[in-house]
Parts: C-alpha cells; structure tokens; sequence
C-alpha cells in the first residue's frame, strides 16, 4: 500500500523555522518527482516547492530563499526546511509524489501555523 506520512507541522513564532519530513513507503521512490503544496484556509491549494527525480528544484516566489527542498533516496524521504517564517505561511502543508501523467499520490497533511 503506498502511503506518505507527514510530520514535523507546529506552532512557530514569525521569523521561526520548522523542517517538514514526509516519509514514503515504496521501493521505487527514487523515479518519483516530488512536492510540497500548502493550503490556507478558504484558498486554493498551492504549490510551495518540488524536487525531481534527478535532483532539480523548484519553488514558488513566495517562498524562494527562505525554504528548501531535499530528498533522501537511502531513506524514502522528502523534507522542507522552512526559515523566516512568516504569518502568511500558515497552512496545512501537503507532501506528493508524482510518475509520468498518471501516477500521483497526497499525504493526509500537517498544520503549520505562524503567530504569535
């Protein structure tokens, strides 16, 4: 069963950092592209960043220079690093993973919230 679980979501100060995790549970992790996508309440979901297959990065303009993407390919994981963190960042933060046009899976999701 393919399953990706989140974790690492919390109550951050502004200017606090976090680190999401989302750990997978198949053996072909490797060939999936993966992402981040947040949603706030009453908005569209919406990409936050994504890493491919092969390494390559991509992040909204939102969130470039203060988040980063990594995968682990030995671990089965994708990870956010995310830095300055700022009220707006508040969202549900979703972890995905995508094969080819048909093939794509979520993760159930984990609040991060930004206040004071």
């Amino acid at each position: 069963q393919v399953q990706l679980v989140e974790s690492g979501g919390g109550l951050v100060q502004p200017g606090g950092s976090l680190r999401l995790s989302c750990a997978a549970s198949w053996l072909s992790f490797g060939i999936y592209d993966m992402g981040w996508y947040r949603q706030a309440p009453g908005k569209q979901r919406e990409l936050v960043a994504t890493i491919t297959s092969g390494g390559s990065t991509n992040y909204a303009d939102s969130v470039r220079g203060r988040f980063t993407i990594s995968r682990d390919n030995t671990k089965n994981t994708v990870d956010l690093q995310m830095n300055s963190l700022k009220p707006e960042d508040t969202a549900v933060y979703y972890c995905n993973a995508k094969y080819g046009v048909w093939t794509e899976y979520w993760g159930q999701g984990t609040q991060v919230t930004v206040s004071s």
